[in-house]
């Protein structure tokens, strides 16, 4: 499709803009119009999604039959399957008379349905026999009709996120998403901005006899720098407003625009609010407060501290004391916000399922008999580490006669850790052996 084709069929359908996501969007339009397949048109509210099943009845083989667009998300969910598909004579309270569908009534032409993420379940598996087979059934009838009708949906949802939520049917969204145009926000359209400002102000100035209007250069930036949450439409109200309120009205004596200001527009433009629509859809149950962020932030830092504290007594080759090992350690309750000691001096270190108790001996220890091995030094690390927790435990002994229990205590280490340990250094002296 040639720009001069593009161009024309812009005006045709009175379309301001040369972007070229809105281009692409026109010229998927006119390619699928032949063909008798379903489009799926997406887009956030106010971008002009209305303008696609346009182009493509006209450029269809159906052009010549009715055109009909339904907006899903106006019409009640009690009757929606009565104004679809139609109804018979006392098929409900208020059903005086029959009454065609939209299906029946499209018959041979193309039906559009707007707000499609808007139609309840129900209604979801009708319309997917219907594009299956073109077979529906009216309310308060066992008839099956037939129908010739391309539909055309378009929708301001996320329904992938809908069908995830068991909103919207899987295999209706497939079926309509055959063939998906996107149109492109407005505040992705910047080059268009101007353009569309100056379409409407002056379209509302020649309707209503008032002075045309024109932007100066600060106002056109004030312009194309603002959000425009609303998109198109939104737009279009800024501009007729303006239009309304400041342009004079018209004198024959008087015939160049009337020029806006930066200050003056802004009068006219909403707060651009960035908690406003569009916004990303999140999960409640996938956020959390801020509370408990903080939490996890203080309970993170005061691990921090505690690895560091641990790094700078090895380095300095000291040992905690006792209180302080035991009351100091903590762990994490992943439950958020929650702390609790692994080990106080009044309860006993816990102990991991693949550990054997083993009950030590009463007999008093030999401190010369000692060579202890630190569990998770490497080779190539100094001995003189080692020496020092040799030379540690050896005067904890001495110092209480022998007795493990005492030493353990004085070393700040459990009573089955020092075990472990003296377990350690006799079988490496009879490997060495």
């Amino acid at each position: 499709m040639d720009t001069q084709d593009l161009q024309k069929l812009k005006n045709k359908f009175d379309i301001i803009g040369n972007d070229a996501a809105l281009n692409m969007a026109l010229e998927i339009a006119v390619k699928v119009a032949p063909v008798d397949i379903t489009v799926l048109v997406t887009g956030e509210s106010g971008v002009g999604k209305e303008n696609i099943p346009k182009i493509i009845h006209q450029n269809s083989r159906r052009k010549n039959n009715k055109y009909f667009a339904v907006n899903c998300g106006a019409i009640p969910e009690g009757t929606i399957d009565s104004e679809l598909f139609g109804h018979e004579k006392g098929s409900f309270t208020g059903a005086i008379e029959s009454r065609k569908g939209y299906f029946e009534e499209a018959n041979g032409g193309t039906l559009f349905l707007d707000e499609i993420g808007e139609l309840p379940l129900s209604s979801q598996a009708k319309l997917l026999r219907v594009l299956q087979s073109g077979e529906y059934i009216k309310v308060g009838s066992s008839k099956v009709e037939k129908t010739d009708v391309r539909v055309i949906a378009a929708t301001n949802r996320n329904l992938e996120f809908a069908v995830a939520k068991g909103k919207f049917r899987e295999d209706l969204f497939y079926r309509l998403n055959a063939v998906q145009i996107i149109m492109p926000p407005l505040r992705e359209r910047m080059e268009d901005i101007p353009l569309l400002f100056r379409k409407f102000a002056s379209d509302f100035s020649e309707k209503n006899q008032r002075r045309k209007i024109s932007l100066s250069l600060e106002a056109t930036k004030t312009l194309v720098r603002y959000r425009w949450p609303g998109n198109v439409r939104q737009l279009k109200n800024v501009a007729e407003v303006v239009a309304a309120l400041e342009a004079p009205e018209i004198n024959p004596h008087i015939t160049e625009r009337y020029e806006i200001s930066a200050e003056t527009l802004l009068r006219y433009m909403p707060e651009d609010n960035t908690n406003s629509l569009p916004v990303k859809v999140q999960n409640p149950q996938d956020s959390i407060s801020e509370s408990e962020k903080m939490k996890i932030f203080e309970l993170l830092h005061n691990l921090t501290n505690e690895v560091n504290r641990l790094k700078s007594l090895v380095g300095t080759k000291q040992l905690p004391d006792n209180s302080s090992t035991l009351h100091r350690t903590e762990t994490l309750d992943w439950n958020l916000g929650h702390s609790f000691p692994t080990t106080t001096a009044d309860t006993p270190p816990i102990t991991h399922p693949h550990e054997v108790e083993v009950q030590p001996s009463a007999d008093p220890i030999n401190p010369q008999d000692i060579d202890i091995q630190e569990p998770g030094i490497e080779e190539h690390e100094t001995y003189s580490l080692k020496e020092n927790y040799l030379e540690l435990i050896k005067k904890a002994l001495e110092k209480h006669n022998g007795n493990r229990r005492k030493a353990a205590e004085e070393l700040g280490i459990s009573e089955r850790t020092l075990y472990r340990k003296l377990s350690q250094s006799h079988a490496d002296e009879n490997n060495e052996e």
